[in-house]
């Protein structure tokens, strides 16, 4: 009885088992059902959301390219715009300098050419002035050289005069006593008439030889002045007028 009884109990835990184990695999067919169905959606989501993605960047990159195209456009526009503004500028500029440069230099070379012609008549001046000054006091000294030895000459005559009488009264008186001495005295006085007359010559030659040397001289260098005054002139309209040309 108890043999029998275990068998049925050992029958019924086996069917058990075997319901379980029905149970349990019936389960599992429906998970496995599920979640590849679900796998399946991610894969579609992830393929759209690839596709969007990719339609997003490329769409960004020809806005972007499009966007740098006109940017470098505009600046390439801008820049050409600037240069030749500049180059505008810069021409007028330089023409306007140039005009203004053209001016100056005729004013200075009218104010050098005005500057050169009153030095020149300054110069022509002064040497006349000099030269008639150097002229009038050349016949002043003569004037005065001739008056002294006019005077001289007239003081000596004096004296040979006053000598020959008192000679001739000497010889007068006592012409057999004296003759002798008296012809000595004669060629005495004779030849200190001589000698002074002489040295009145000389230093009326010697002073007239220097004036005429320094008048001489003041005339050279006027006439050097005014050359190199006239050359520097001529040099001045030369250059001017070959600029001017130029």
């Amino acid at each position: 009885m108890s043999s029998s009884s275990s068998n049925s109990s050992s029958s019924s835990s086996s069917s058990s088992s075997s319901s379980s184990s029905s149970s349990s695999s019936s389960s599992n067919g429906s998970s496995s059902s599920s979640s590849s169905s679900s796998s399946s959606c991610m894969v579609i989501v992830v393929i759209v959301v690839v596709k969007v993605v990719v339609v997003v960047v490329v769409w960004l990159v020809v806005v972007v390219v499009v966007i740098a195209a006109l940017a470098v456009a505009v600046v390439v526009v801008v820049v050409v715009v600037v240069v030749v503004v500049v180059v505008v500028v810069v021409v007028v500029v330089v023409v306007v300098i140039e005009v203004a440069v053209a001016e100056v230099v005729v004013k200075v070379v009218v104010v050098v050419v005005v500057v050169v012609i009153v030095v020149v008549v300054v110069v022509v001046v002064v040497a006349v002035v000099v030269v008639v000054i150097a002229i009038g006091t050349v016949v002043v000294e003569v004037a005065v050289v001739a008056t002294a030895v006019v005077v001289e000459v007239v003081i000596l005559v004096i004296h040979v005069v006053v000598v020959v009488v008192v000679v001739v009264v000497v010889v007068v008186v006592v012409v057999v006593v004296v003759v002798e001495v008296v012809v000595v005295e004669v060629i005495k006085i004779v030849e200190v008439v001589v000698v002074v007359v002489v040295i009145a010559v000389a230093t009326v030659v010697v002073e007239v030889a220097v004036v005429v040397v320094l008048v001489l001289v003041v005339v050279v260098i006027v006439v050097i002045v005014v050359v190199v005054v006239v050359v520097v002139v001529v040099v001045v309209i030369v250059v001017v007028v070959v600029v001017e040309f130029s």
